[in-house]
């Protein structure tokens, strides 16, 4: 449903009326994920300050809602569905950036001899206890026809997938890379992956409005930062990909074969994302937070229009 990226007019605005800068260094958040490296590069490169712009990281997405809850950072990287979380326990967030669209990047990866998720009937699968988990192990199982009850789910964070893999403890994990190709490597089976739903799991860039009021100058150095740590990564694959790998713990090859199942959305694509009224990025927030109240990953209905104020 979504192919694009970037810069609501709202900050423009800002900074035409002259809005003080209070200069607060912005606190960002992220987990290991190919679609958030950029921010890294970013910093690597000094295509943004690290003065302004603090990463802070952090090993699951649990950890990150908790942070962004608990008023530890000021923004983070996170799924449309975790956005969406934030958004039913009244954060007053925005959206600013649109990261990636996963097209093959989240995957399900089983034991050899499981080749199809039909096969996952009666089996362990691990997967990491947040909305984005919750809504893939609901997508399999309605791609499937399978039962809730006919799996068996194991709560696992993302820093436990490959080891309860290879221990035995799973049948199948819900994960992605870099976890994705050492398991691949190991002779697992990947059977499902996200480009059978395109443009349901989109990650984005969330930023309080409290912050982003008072110092709009820092978000549009953010993203200034970032397009140029994209426009690296078109202009030099290999040399952005030996950076890129670091935190990921993958050689270049690896590297760049983990960014074939994702969508990086340019500037002018991120603008008709979050500024078209009727974007690709709006419908399928809407579409999410239905499917996330059916399948009760929320409680109540939300306006989805708030991310895009």
């Amino acid at each position: 449903m979504v192919k694009y990226r970037y810069l609501p007019g709202i900050l423009w605005f800002f900074l035409l009326l002259g809005c003080s800068q209070q200069n607060t260094p912005l606190r960002l958040a992220t987990n290991v994920w190919p679609g958030y490296e950029p921010l890294y590069l970013a910093r690597d490169q000094q295509f943004f300050s690290s003065k302004r712009i603090r990463l802070i990281e952090f090993s699951s997405t649990t950890q990150v809602l908790q942070a962004f809850r608990n008023k530890l950072i000021d923004a983070a990287g996170l799924t449309l569905d975790e956005a969406l979380l934030l958004l039913e326990n009244n954060a007053d967030i925005r959206i600013v950036l649109v990261m990636d669209i996963s097209n093959g990047a989240d995957v399900v990866i089983a034991r050899k001899g499981i080749n199809g998720l039909q096969q996952l009937k009666g089996k362990r699968i691990g997967v990491e206890n947040n909305a984005l988990g919750a809504y893939m192990v609901s997508r399999l199982l309605d791609i499937s026809g399978l039962d809730r009850d006919e799996v068996k789910i194991v709560q696992l964070e993302v820093d436990e997938h490959e080891k309860a893999f290879h221990e035995g403890r799973v049948d199948a994990v819900v994960t992605f890379e870099p976890v994705r190709s050492r398991l691949l490597k190991a002779g697992a089976v990947q059977i499902f992956d996200s480009s059978q739903i395109p443009g349901e799991i989109v990650d984005v860039l969330v930023v309080r409005k409290s912050y982003m009021d008072k110092n709009p100058a820092t978000i549009q150095h953010l993203l200034d930062g970032w397009f140029k740590a994209l426009e690296m990564i078109r202009q030099q694959p290999r040399k952005a990909a030996k950076i890129l790998g670091r935190r990921m713990k993958l050689n270049i090859e690896d590297t760049l074969a983990s960014y074939r199942g994702l969508v990086l959305p340019a500037r002018v694509e991120n603008q008709h994302l979050l500024q078209d009224k009727d974007s690709e990025l709006k419908i399928t927030a809407k579409i999410l937070s239905h499917i996330m109240l059916e399948k009760k990953l929320i409680s109540r209905p939300v306006n989805t229009g708030r991310l895009f104020e």
